[in-house]
């Protein structure tokens, strides 16, 4: 069964740093597209970010551009997600998701497979 996994989130101060985690069991994300994505209350599911398979192309939501950065190990079979200059406005539970055929958006509909989520919240 094909599982993801998200680790990493926490309660931080604005302007402080986290890295999520995406772990995966039962595939090889080698083959799969990953997205990040986040959903604050009350609000609807936001592509975050993107990376190919190959980790060669990135893609990032205008918010967090030049904060976040998306990147993989697939020798640890792991995708990750640091968050630098953390804002209040980034606070949400925070999902990664694979897709296996090749897609260069971070639009929800086009991912398959889904973790449970990582709460991050940045406040003081």
């Amino acid at each position: 069964q094909l599982q993801l996994v998200e680790s990493g989130g926490g309660l931080v101060q604005p302007g402080g740093s986290l890295r999520l985690s995406c772990s995966a069991s039962g595939f090889t994300l080698d083959y799969y597209v990953i997205g990040w994505f986040r959903q604050a209350p009350g609000k609807g599911r936001e592509g975050v970010s993107c990376i190919s398979r190959s980790g060669g192309s990135t893609n990032y939501a205008d918010s967090v551009k030049g904060r976040f950065t998306i990147s993989r190990d697939n020798a640890k079979n792991t995708v990750y997600l640091q968050m630098n200059s953390l804002k209040p406005e980034d606070t949400a539970v925070y999902y990664c998701a694979a897709v296996e055929r090749v897609v260069t958006g971070i639009r929800a509909g086009e991912y398959e497979y889904w973790g449970q989520g990582t709460q991050v919240t940045v406040s003081s």
